[in-house]
C-alpha cells in the first residue's frame, strides 16, 4: 500500500527554517519515523516550491499515473503557505477521489491573521493542525485507518 506526501513550499528547508516554530526534524528523520511506526506502508515523497507541481501531483494519483498494483491509499498534504492563498490547489484536491490529509506542523488558529485561514481544510477529507513533525505520522495513521 502506498502514501504519497507532498510537502510544499519551504519545506524542504524543515530542520533550518525557524525551528521554534517548525522543529529541528529534517524531512528525512520525519520520513523515517513513519517508516519504523508504519513498517507495511510504502512511502513517496515529493516536495516542491511550485504551486502547478503539486496540482499536477495531486491530479496523478488520482489518475492512475503514480498508481502501481496497490495504488495510492491517500495523500498527505503540507501545502505551506499555498495553504492560504491558492484556490486552484483547493480546486485540485476538491476533485481528487484519493482522500486527501491537510497536515500543519504549527497550530495555524494561533498564528498571524493571514495563516489562519485554510482554504484545504474544507475539501480535505482531515485536517490535522498545530500537532507538530508528529502530524505527518498521525495523518498516515489515519490514511490507513489505525487512529
Amino acid at each position: 500500500m502506498k502514501v504519497l506526501i507532498l510537502n510544499g513550499p519551504n519545506l524542504n528547508r524543515l530542520g533550518l527554517r525557524k525551528p521554534e516554530i517548525y522543529g529541528s526534524k529534517t524531512m528525512a528523520q520525519i520520513l523515517l519515523e513513519i517508516q519504523r511506526a508504519l513498517p507495511e506502508v510504502r512511502l513517496e515523497y515529493r516536495q516542491s516550491n511550485h504551486e502547478g507541481d503539486l496540482i499536477d501531483w495531486i491530479q496523478e494519483a488520482n489518475g492512475g499515473l503514480m498508481n502501481d498494483e496497490n495504488g495510492v491509499k491517500g495523500i498527505v498534504l503540507n501545502a505551506g503557505g499555498y495553504s492560504h492563498t491558492s484556490v486552484a490547489l483547493r480546486d485540485a484536491v476538491e476533485e481528487s477521489e484519493v482522500p486527501v490529509v491537510e497536515v500543519h506542523i504549527s497550530d495555524i488558529k494561533a498564528r498571524e491573521p493571514f495563516r489562519q485561514v485554510s482554504l484545504l481544510t474544507d475539501v480535505c477529507a482531515h485536517s490535522i493542525i498545530g500537532k507538530g513533525t508528529g502530524g505527518y505520522v498521525e495523518a498516515v495513521e489515519w490514511i490507513l485507518g489505525i487512529s
